[in-house]
């Protein structure tokens, strides 16, 4: 029995679909079979960014007593990739091959460059515990190498597999799609989050190479059942003997457009607005309302049920031919709402302002981050869907990764500024370095939707062909 039969058997009747969420994301060419098993490859991503920056954050610092600014340095990393997501997006989209693939290639050895850099990691760590076990140098140098491989090996992985879920979608289907990919992301995230916290409830050294190298063999076997006769093979599309337009050129052409230009400087500053606080938050609510470790943990998952509201909601509007600019702007708008009542629990010593507020952080950024990428899915033409999604990509994980790194920053030199009376008498509060952030966050937001304020008024013109695409959407 192949895999394709064995995945057909767990969804076997309209009856069962009808209860699975998402089942309506299916199509006659994308079962829901095929299009779950498409999706693991969040799955493995999940488990990169919790492994890289949280388990492993905590574990260096805490346990194997690194310095903090070479940990940061570590897991800032895969940033520095960030960028060339538009670059693999592009290679992707004219990649050259006898056997006819596109994006397999570049999933796959996203998933053997990930795996590489999981495999050797947990050495590194040893020799950068231990540096009597080898040169000065060469522990630091493989800990950076490893890092920089599973960041490189998350961001090729993620941009080819959404690159092919484009492909498989149908227009109908590709708002429902999204919101999956999205939500397996998140399961991904909260799974892996809690399995780790068990496995290494006893910390040991041993139980550290384990958990990496149980994620390496895990990240494999998921990338590689989700890949498993998805795309079609078409020679003539991959022919080698088929001119290939420079990136540079496929690049200026892209961006040529106002409104391309301005849905990414609308995704850059909304994404880093709902990203600043996301070291932050935890924090505030234990040193600024004096909540307990168990109290501010769950925040989490209230920010985890915010994000999953937004993405069932936002799938079903959408499917109903909601404007997904429109859709981001509700969530630019939520966002105003949450960070206004975060800042506000503090003078009010509110915890429940404070939960309240983080929930609609999650909603805020789920209606957000699936509009854009829903748009951004509708950018150029279909033999450019790999550049669209790889400059969404770039633009999205560059923009938090800065955003994170400027918000720590930004709290402890406000902070220092409040509590040292630079700042005057009535600012002399801890609180005041954790308010600025915030209050950046929503000059960011309101700058996001002057950004997105042009796209909706053009997202009317029906039937006209505009550089998004938006009228293949449902009307």
């Amino acid at each position: 029995m192949n895999l394709t039969a064995i995945t057909d058997r767990i969804f076997p009747s309209q009856a069962v679909l009808a209860l699975v969420p998402f089942a309506d994301a299916v199509s006659g060419d994308l079962p829901l079979s095929r299009l779950a098993r498409l999706s693991l490859f969040q799955l493995s991503v999940g488990m990169a960014l919790v492994l890289l920056n949280g388990t492993l954050n905590r574990v260096m610092v805490l346990e194997m007593g690194q310095s903090a600014w070479l940990v940061s340095l570590m897991v800032s990393l895969p940033l520095f990739f960030a960028p060339l997501r538009a670059l693999v997006g592009f290679r992707s989209d004219h990649h050259k091959s006898l056997l006819g693939w596109r994006r397999v290639p570049y999933i796959w050895g996203g998933s053997m460059t990930q795996f590489g850099g999981l495999a050797i990691m947990p050495f590194a760590l040893i020799v950068l515990a231990d540096p009597a076990a080898g040169p000065q140098w060469l522990g630091p140098m493989a800990a950076a190498l490893a890092f920089l491989l599973v960041g490189a090996g998350l961001h090729i992985t993620q941009t080819a597999g959404l690159a092919l879920a484009t492909d498989l979608a149908t227009d109908n289907t590709r708002p429902k799609v999204v919101a999956l990919l999205y939500v397996m992301l998140l399961v991904g995230t909260i799974v892996s989050a809690l399995l780790f916290s068990v496995l290494l409830d006893d910390f040991s050294n041993l139980k550290l190479i384990k958990v990496i190298q149980g994620t390496a063999i895990a990240t494999i076997v998921l990338n590689a059942i989700a890949l498993w006769r998805q795309e079609s093979l078409m020679p003539s599309r991959t022919d080698p003997a088929r001119p290939r337009p420079s990136f540079s050129a496929s690049w200026g052409a892209f961006t040529e457009s106002t409104q391309t230009k301005r849905l990414l400087l609308a995704i850059g500053l909304g994404t880093a607005a709902f990203s600043m606080q996301d070291i932050l938050l935890e924090p505030y609510g234990g040193e600024i309302l004096g909540m307990s470790v168990s109290a501010t943990t769950g925040l989490s998952a209230i920010w985890g049920l915010g994000m999953l509201i937004a993405f069932a909601l936002s799938s079903r509007r959408l499917s109903g031919g909601a404007d997904p600019i429109r859709l981001s702007g509700y969530g630019a708008s939520m966002g105003l709402f949450a960070f206004a009542a975060v800042i506000l629990s503090a003078p009010l010593n509110s915890p429940f302002l404070f939960k309240v507020g983080a929930a609609f952080i999650g909603l805020g950024g789920g209606f957000f981050a699936v509009g854009t990428l829903t748009a951004a899915m509708a950018l150029g033409n279909e033999e450019e869907k790999g550049l669209a999604l790889g400059a969404w990509g770039a633009v999205q994980a560059t923009a938090a990764g800065l955003a994170i790194a400027l918000g720590g920053a930004l709290r402890d030199y406000v902070t220092h500024l409040a509590v040292s009376g630079n700042l005057g008498s009535a600012l002399m509060d801890p609180a005041t370095g954790y308010s600025a952030v915030y209050h950046l966050e929503i000059l960011l937001l309101f700058a996001a939707l002057i950004a997105l304020g042009p796209l909706v008024r053009g997202s009317r013109q029906i039937g006209q062909k505009s550089t998004f695409a938006l009228h293949e959407f449902p009307n």
